[in-house]
């Protein structure tokens, strides 16, 4: 497989209410984290970083333009890879140890990040699947559920949603119905085993965002979807729990 120049590995989608989507096209899919940058008055917000494998700071201007917090939704690999690159960073305290210390099993880079995660082009060199690691990005701020994260015109609550990991977290703007629910859910196949993972707690958190009045959700992988979609996959969910029982 072939390198992809640096300035290709991004894509930056403007999809409205001041949210900007940024992917890296040359991960497969299911692996590909969805960064969003979020516009607001007084400062910005990136919720989640992707893989890190090339510098956002250097090829996506977007995020140096303003003040910025780099919110982690969890400390997976492809959702934290570019942390280290921004001064305020804020994670769940249950997953601030990951993200200020991020060996390969804890990001669960062992056992995913190998060569097939990619499609058409692999990352610029130096990378080297088997040398990937996140680089440390210790939390310059403790995120508890019912805190806020203030850009000045826009206020994002923290909803903590355990059960894909113990850190998780979505960000729910009551004012415009914008829901960014990282890996608890989303439009595709859910990963519900991972070494961390607690079903218990994956329920409740579903349970809870069953009903929250969204708009849209900008989930952490695949296309973002509207509010009756979400309530339809959430509920789709639940029952077969039910059903498993």
């Amino acid at each position: 497989m072939i390198r992809a120049r640096p300035e290709d590995w991004y894509v930056t989608t403007a999809v409205g209410d001041g949210v900007t989507l940024i992917a890296e096209p040359f991960i497969k899919p299911f692996y590909r984290c969805n960064v969003w940058h979020v516009r607001g008055r007084d400062r910005d917000m990136l919720v989640d970083s992707g893989m890190g494998v090339v510098p956002l700071r250097v090829w996506v201007p977007l995020v140096t333009e303003r003040p910025l917090t780099a919110v982690a939704s969890h400390t997976h690999f492809d959702h934290i890879g570019g942390h280290h690159e921004f001064a305020d960073r804020a994670v769940h305290a249950a997953e601030a140890a990951i993200l200020a210390n991020p060996g390969r099993p804890a990001t669960l880079a062992d056992p995913y990040v190998t060569d097939d995660i990619f499609q058409d082009r692999l990352p610029p060199e130096p990378y080297e699947s088997r040398d990937y690691g996140v680089r440390a990005a210790p939390a310059t701020r403790l995120l508890a559920d019912g805190d806020t994260i203030d850009l000045g015109d826009r206020r994002f609550a923290v909803i903590h949603t355990p059960g894909h990991s113990p850190g998780g977290i979505a960000l729910w703007e009551a004012a415009s119905g914008i829901l960014f629910s990282g890996d608890i859910v989303y439009d595709g196949p859910l990963i519900e085993d991972t070494y961390h993972s607690d079903a218990a707690d994956y329920h409740r958190s579903m349970v809870r965002l069953l009903d929250l009045p969204v708009r849209v959700v900008h989930g952490g992988h695949f296309p973002s979807y509207d509010g009756a979609r979400h309530h339809a996959l959430i509920r789709a969910w639940l029952d077969d729990k039910q059903a498993a029982l």
